[in-house]
């Protein structure tokens, strides 16, 4: 099983945009990763993104070039701050593939409870707009496999 991490591409200030919509930086920067990643072919039986804007313009940038086998969807749970033991059950269970578009520190306390155990253990440096890889075995233990960042790309 694949799970992809991303956390959503720069977005306004909420003073400038009470929306936070994503700045014309964070959309060059999602539409540089989305060009590397279209290459790799990736493919998801899931695409969830949470509620929020930024999120949900990140997330559209990123489906135009990933094979979606399912739908992409809008889902609760997904907040900065939401619970993530409930979503690590349901990815464990579900056995699918996944890419999810969150936000911090939603993707870094997600991602250090599969990888060790915990909630706050900060395993990934998470970067806005980059995408980390893991994987899991039949042994249930996870690994990262890559991470892009926009940063990375010129």
């Amino acid at each position: 099983m694949k799970l992809y991490l991303v956390q959503h591409a720069k977005a306004a200030s909420k003073d400038v945009d009470p929306e936070r919509s994503l700045t014309q930086e964070g959309r060059r920067d999602i539409q540089k990763v989305a060009a590397f990643i279209k290459s790799l072919n990736l493919s998801v039986d899931n695409l969830w993104h949470s509620t929020k804007t930024r999120a949900i313009q990140t997330a559209e940038i990123l489906s135009e070039v990933i094979k979606m086998n399912k739908e992409k969807i809008e889902r609760e749970g997904l907040a900065p701050n939401d619970e993530v033991t409930a979503i690590k059950d349901e990815l464990v269970a579900a056995q699918q593939d996944t890419m999810i578009v969150s936000h911090m520190p939603f993707v870094s306390k997600l991602a250090s409870l599969l990888l060790a155990g915990r909630e706050f253990a900060d395993t990934v440096a998470f970067r806005q707009g980059g995408i980390v890889a893991l994987s899991t075995s039949e042994s249930s233990q996870w690994q990262i496999e890559w991470m892009i960042t926009p940063e990375l790309l010129i």
